[in-house]
């Protein structure tokens, strides 16, 4: 699985740019779009002209430093969010290299007649040649021929995939390299559509689009700074009741004071820092909703083959039949195997090599070789009058109609239904008409799968296997994987099926798939992650795009959606609690003068109150920056039931946000009478 390389948080390349562009995000059509900093911006100005204007009786090195501090708390959340965009552009002009202008070999007519033409002229439905060492020039699908390519400026990963036309290895990728033979590709997309167009686009932030959760966030955060903004505009009607009054510049700063504008500050930051960690685990999310979906997901849907098992399945065994010994087995599937380039038939080579010494056995140069082909379900080989043959029980019983009554016909039944019931494939062979005995083809687990999958269930996900194998061996592969459920013998209809039941019973449902016969179960989940290697049909259908094509990587989508979900919350629960705290630290030293009786909740024992509205504002704004880090990077997620990680977060963030104001602004109040600043 391949990885992009994280790039450090506080780097040059990255720092230098985000400070510049903070600075243009305080176009108040940007600010606008962050009610609250839209707030604290609009206050900062009220009191630079205050400062100017200098007529309600406080010091101006005092109304300056409110000044100072409150357009630093703007800038700081600007900061947050164009660092966060920055990291995407960064990973974005590296995906804009590959996707440098290309030629391409266009097509006339049916023949192999082409013209010369940019990339860029290509259009949906056109027809290219790309041969060796070519770059293919747009997203498409080949319609002829099969080559190997180089997917790493795309994957990151180095070994070379096959893409072949029909079935569902036949998508490609502009910018990706044909290291050997060639295709035609017929183009899928118009100029500036493409995978990497969309790619970029998502990175830089330009298509990004606040989730539900973040809409009802910013309502909530909205809410706040309304309540707080009409008790603050009362305190001068209770100040003049008590015989004094109060500045309107103080006024203003206990507003921005009380006002959530920690998560505010942060909040654009966590969701493009959120999908940025998908792009760069290799995964595409098309939406942040689709993001947000998988921290919540609830049913995890997973093929079998490919994704459970390695996908190829291996030799394993030689089962003889009719007093044939299992070396004599060994050896004549060896024979038949020696030209079948399939997994299973190098597995069965190196099986008979390695458990009965075959390594000497070759085929003589007059062999005749018996290709394998869908009507007949064998293959094998013809050597010196001997036909030797391998390949489905029933292929072969029906070639060799002769062995059906015999003895051991019976037994070679009876050993591939034994094989069945284990989860494995049995193969038949037979030479000159003779039954030898079978071959047990196992679908391997992947290793680690089990506890993985245990994983998942300690975040409380069931995970369920989908296969078109036959019961008694989906249940066995089931139960050595450690999989809740399966469905057996699925066809694309229950596949549809079972995703809307659980939906029904109100779960969040994601699926993998690389099919055309997979787009719409994958259109239909809350998370539908496409294979990059699959059809046109599923990468469309998916609101995910997995660029390794690894479908295990959907356990990893899971864990980066709930850290999302996690560090919102977290933050939120910290601002919060930030905001409490901040409450009752600060409002009775500010007013103690006007009521006397508030002294006794002075528990800080702040100086004055022009120390204690400076200090709490310049710890609103130093309290950004320290969570930058944090907003980018995410909370670290642990596996665990809802109840104690609920419990944990409170503990953690929620604790820490009711006792960090209280120490900080203490400190900050220390040094600002220390230095004779208020």
């Amino acid at each position: 699985m391949a990885r992009s390389t994280q790039k450090s948080l506080f780097t040059a390349d990255l720092i230098l740019p985000a400070c510049r562009d903070a600075f243009h995000k305080l176009d108040p059509r940007e600010l606008i779009r962050n009610p609250v900093m839209f707030t604290t911006a609009t206050v900062a100005l009220l009191l630079t002209l205050l400062l100017l204007i200098g007529r309600d009786g406080l010091a101006p090195g005092f109304k300056l430093q409110l000044v100072v501090w409150l357009w630093l708390t703007v800038l700081f959340g600007t900061f947050a969010e164009a660092l966060a965009e920055g990291r995407g552009k960064a990973q974005a002009a590296s995906l804009r290299a590959t996707r440098a202008e290309l030629t391409a070999r266009r097509l006339k007519g049916g023949g192999d007649a082409y013209e010369t033409v940019p990339a860029s002229a290509l259009r949906a439905g056109d027809v290219v040649l790309v041969e060796t060492g070519d770059l293919i020039p747009s997203d498409g699908e080949v319609v002829e021929g099969v080559a190997s390519v180089n997917e790493a400026a795309i994957t990151g990963e180095s070994a070379p995939v096959i893409r072949e036309a029909g079935g569902d290895r036949s998508a490609v990728t502009a910018g990706t390299r044909v290291l050997s033979d060639r295709i035609r590709v017929r183009v899928t997309v118009n100029p500036g559509q493409g995978f990497l167009d969309r790619m970029i686009a998502l990175v830089e932030g330009a298509e990004r689009q606040k989730t539900p959760n973040e809409i009802a966030l910013t309502l909530l955060l909205v809410g706040l700074t309304i309540i707080f903004l009409i008790a603050v505009g009362t305190i001068p009607g209770f100040a003049s009741y008590a015989g004094g009054s109060v500045p309107v510049a103080i006024l203003a700063a206990l507003l921005i004071t009380l006002i959530p504008t920690t998560i505010a500050a942060l909040l654009s930051a966590i969701g493009i820092a959120g999908m940025d960690r998908l792009v760069r685990f290799n995964v595409l999310a098309k939406s942040g909703r689709a993001v947000e979906a998988a921290g919540d997901v609830d049913v995890l849907l997973l093929d079998k083959t490919g994704t459970i098992t390695v996908g190829d399945r291996q030799a394993t065994e030689f089962r003889p039949v009719g007093g044939t010994s299992a070396a004599a087995l060994a050896e004549a599937a060896l024979l038949a195997s020696l030209a079948d380039e399939t997994p299973e038939g190098r597995s069965i080579v190196q099986l008979a090599r390695e458990t009965f010494g075959c390594a000497g056995v070759a085929l003589p140069d007059d062999a005749r070789i018996i290709p394998f082909t869908a009507q007949t379900r064998l293959s094998g080989v013809g050597i010196h009058g001997s036909v030797i043959q391998k390949g489905a029980v029933d292929s072969i019983l029906k070639a060799n109609p002769g062995a059906g009554g015999t003895a051991a016909a019976t037994e070679l039944r009876r050993i591939t239904d034994d094989i069945a019931r284990a989860g494995g494939t049995p193969l038949a062979v037979a030479k000159d008409g003779r039954l030898l005995g079978a071959i047990f083809l196992k679908d391997i687990v992947k290793a680690g799968i089990r506890e993985r999958f245990g994983e998942l269930r300690q975040m409380g996900i069931r995970t369920v296997m989908i296969t078109g194998d036959n019961p008694l061996t989906a249940a066995s592969i089931a139960a050595e994987a450690g999989v809740d459920d399966f469905l057996a013998q699925a066809t694309p209809e229950d596949k549809l099926a079972l995703i809307r039941k659980e939906q029904q019973g109100g779960r969040l449902v994601a699926m993998c798939g690389d099919g055309t016969n997979d787009a719409p179960a994958l259109a239909q989940a809350d998370v539908g992650v496409a294979m990059n290697t699959g059809t046109q049909a599923a990468r469309e259908a998916g609101n995910m795009v997995d660029l390794d094509s690894d479908p295990t990587k959907l356990i990893e989508v899971v864990g980066l959606g709930k850290q999302l979900l996690m560090t919102r919350g977290a933050l939120t629960t910290f601002s919060v609690a930030n905001d409490v705290a901040k409450y009752f630290a600060i409002i009775p030293a500010m007013f103690v003068a006007l009521y006397p009786g508030l002294a006794a909740l002075n528990i800080m024992g702040l100086a004055t109150p022009q120390s204690a509205i400076l200090s709490a504002i310049i710890f609103n704004a130093l309290i950004i920056p320290c969570l930058v880090p944090l907003a980018l990077r995410g909370v670290t997620y642990r596996p665990m039931g809802a109840g104690p990680l609920l419990a944990r977060n409170l503990a953690l963030y929620g604790l820490g946000g009711l006792v960090a104001p209280f120490i900080g602004i203490k400190l900050i109040d220390l040094a600002v009478n220390g230095l004779g600043l208020a």
